[in-house]
């Protein structure tokens, strides 16, 4: 159909994949995962579905695996034993000939936020108003009857402050708002607490019963619901205080500003704009500013509110300062070591495992510790990228840990860049995929520069040999020290002020030693006052299996000769052979297949806009210039599939993946840079002022 959808077809996890198609020993698979016994392609027909969904008639009607579907016995190749504390098979569909059906549960059914996923985010607009509601109510004149009957409880001084502690306690109820959205145990804690002091603080401040019924209200909903908030704390760190801090600094100059001018007529005399922003500043450390009011009690309550405001702004921010910071996992050598043993093992089955070893990412294992998922959290999102490593029988207890992970977190787990395979693993545990690109797998006995098709790459490569330069493609353990570090350095001054970019493709260094294996494509010129070859572009790949080569980084001299890079491409399928490398992956092409159909004869309206849109994004991101790149090299595409809990969450994702591959970046202070330079001084000088022979 010339008028579909672009790329692909969301799959929901709850469908049930039929066998899949045998494959010759002989043949490798590129770029995704061994094929695990019953496993079938992502994509299945809505026919399909709808048969098998006829064919079970036990099957439950929710859109999510229910926890009591029942799973038939297939035999497995190697079925992979899990603990007997966890009570569960690694792989839930291979329990052995003769086994009993029995339920398997669904790990999304830890995620409450798959269950019931309106009621966390309509208790956090709740609180937010409740929160509005009160500094609204504070910051506005009381009724007089109420308060002229509140007079023979209370003090006219303990109302005030009464007052003012309701604009604080509105103030932490706004800030809670978003950790509720985000089911956080803490946040539900905090809003309870402030809820039920509200309550008495309506009462206590003008008897606003109106106000305090809804704070009760809100309390009880949030007492009943209160399962549904579960999540962990994020991992925090004390530059965290120093946010908070502003925020909370922010926000009382804005209400003591909005108090004035909702009082404007309780001032006497002229009140410039910068006379009201001296008597906020000065009321928050308890000082009278210049301005002079008509009564002594909105003089008093100003200056009960700022002063108030002010008192929490400190402690809040020297509690979160002061607290012991929990910083977010990241690997250690223990998990890398690990990890490069799967890949020792299984690295031929997905061109993307070396990129996991990233040491940005943190990793969960399966509980045999066969299989782990590599994974880094962007603004709430938990971004996977690939296939889970190691051997597939123990993908599922992975991924498993993985989506457990997620729940305990409130955070949204996401997988990007995964293959076929892979693919449908997650589709399994309850995911939907969606195809969203392809890879460019170049096979090195096939290549070839002759034919009318790569004519272009054939000119380029010609122009940049006369142009006198050299290429050199060697293992970086065949690399000294000394080089190395010129490659990072070069690297880095052509990268210059630029973000460098990527996180599925993309390894994050250059030149370490424990990447023995992976290989550097080198281009020289002679230099002009002869004093040797001179770096003019270089590609860094990373090892794919025993027998091939992932693209990881792809740098040149802007002053270089057009087309250095197809020199350098077309030099590493020459030198693969000497390297023992038969296959090779080059760049990730984004929604490739909505660019090649959008441009075809007789493209319906649908794809031709889509691509249209892609097009003009193009500006910005690469997305048509990378598939044009990759096809000079009549490559065979293979599909990957990014992977999600619902539709809803896809906006969210998306900005998460352009985060993480340094698409979009978001402004940063220039403090903690500094700070680390000062740290890093203050060490060398106490290391040059400490004696000899103590270490």
């Amino acid at each position: 159909m010339s008028g579909a959808p672009v790329s692909g077809t969301p799959v929901s996890g709850t469908e049930r994949p039929g066998p899949a198609p045998d494959v010759a020993p002989s043949e490798r698979p590129a770029k995704s995962a061994p094929a695990v016994p019953g496993d079938a392609p992502v994509r299945q027909s809505a026919r399909s579905r709808r048969a098998s969904r006829g064919a079970d008639p036990g099957r439950a009607t929710a859109r999510r695996a229910p926890a009591d579907r029942t799973t038939h016995p297939e035999p497995a190749r190697h079925p992979e034993p899990e603990p007997a504390a966890n009570h569960a098979p690694a792989n839930p569909g291979a329990e052995g000939p003769g086994a009993e059906p029995r339920s398997i549960p669904d790990p999304l059914q830890r995620l409450p936020a798959w269950g019931r996923p309106w009621v966390p985010p309509l208790l956090a607009f709740l609180t937010l108003a409740a929160g509005l509601i009160d500094i609204v109510s504070a910051l506005t004149p009381e009724w007089r009857a109420r308060l002229a009957d509140l007079r023979g409880i209370l003090p006219a001084s303990a109302s005030r402050q009464a007052a003012a502690f309701t604009v604080v306690v509105g103030l932490l109820l706004v800030l809670l708002s978003r950790g509720l959205r985000r089911r956080k145990r803490r946040a539900w804690r905090g809003a309870v607490v402030l809820l039920a002091a509200s309550v008495v603080l309506h009462v206590a401040k003008g008897l606003d019963y109106e106000e305090a019924t809804a704070s009760a209200a809100l309390l009880v909903i949030l007492i009943v619901t209160r399962r549904e908030f579960t999540a962990k704390g994020d991992p925090r760190t004390r530059w965290r205080a120093l946010g908070v801090g502003l925020l909370l600094a922010c926000a009382s100059v804005v209400i003591g500003l909005a108090m004035l001018e909702l009082r404007h007529t309780r001032i006497v005399g002229p009140d410039s704009f910068s006379d009201q922003i001296q008597q906020v500043l000065l009321g928050l450390i308890g000082i009278a500013g210049p301005l002079h009011f008509v009564s002594d009690r909105f003089a008093d309550l100003l200056t009960r509110i700022l002063l108030t405001m002010g008192l929490v702004t400190v402690a809040v921010t020297a509690y979160l300062a002061l607290r012991p910071p929990e910083p977010r996992p990241r690997l250690t050598a223990d998990d890398e070591a690990r990890m490069r043993c799967l890949l020792d093992r299984f690295g031929a089955s997905d061109s993307l495992g070396y990129f996991a070893l990233r040491r940005d990412k943190s990793v969960v294992w399966s509980p045999t510790g066969k299989a782990c998922v590599a994974y880094r959290v962007v603004s709430g999102v938990m971004l996977a990228s690939g296939d889970p490593l190691g051997d597939n029988e123990a993908w599922p207890g992975a991924i498993k840990a993985f989506l457990n992970e997620a729940a305990e977190h409130a955070w949204t787990p996401a997988v990007i860049g995964c293959s076929e395979a892979g693919g449908t693993a997650w589709a399994r545990a309850g995911l939907s995929a969606l195809e969203f690109g392809d890879e460019a797998i170049v096979d090195v006995a096939q290549f070839t520069l002759d034919g009318r098709s790569m004519r272009n790459v054939r000119q380029a490569v010609g122009r940049v040999e006369r142009a006198g330069y050299s290429v050199r493609a060697v293992r970086m353990s065949e690399v000294d020290a000394v080089e190395r570090a010129s490659l990072r350095a070069q690297a880095a001054a052509w990268r210059g002020a630029e973000t460098e970019r990527g996180f599925s493709m993309a390894l994050g260094r250059t030149g370490d030693p424990a990447d023995r294996d992976c290989v550097a494509v080198m281009a020289f010129t002679e230099s002009p006052d002869g004093r040797g070859p001179v770096l003019r572009g270089f590609l860094h790949f990373v090892p794919w299996g025993t027998d091939g080569l992932s693209l990881d980084l792809m740098l040149r001299d802007k002053s270089a000769d057009n087309g250095l890079n197809e020199f350098l491409i077309v030099a590493a399928l020459k030198c693969a052979p000497d390297l023992g490398v038969k296959t090779i992956s080059l760049n990730f092409a984004f929604f490739r297949s909505a660019l090649e159909r959008g441009g075809r004869l007789g493209a319906g309206p649908v794809i031709r806009a889509w691509r249209g849109l892609l097009l003009f994004l193009s500006r910005w991101f690469q997305i048509d210039s990378l598939y044009r790149f990759n096809a000079k090299f009549q490559p065979r595409w293979v599909p990957r599939y990014v992977c999600f809990p619902s539709t809803g969450d896809l906006p969210r994702i998306a900005l998460a993946m352009l985060e993480a591959e340094a698409f979009l970046v978001w402004p940063q202070t220039k403090l903690r840079p500094a700070l680390g330079r000062m740290k890093a001084r203050g060490r060398r000088r106490a290391r040059a002022l400490r004696p000899a022979g103590k270490h």
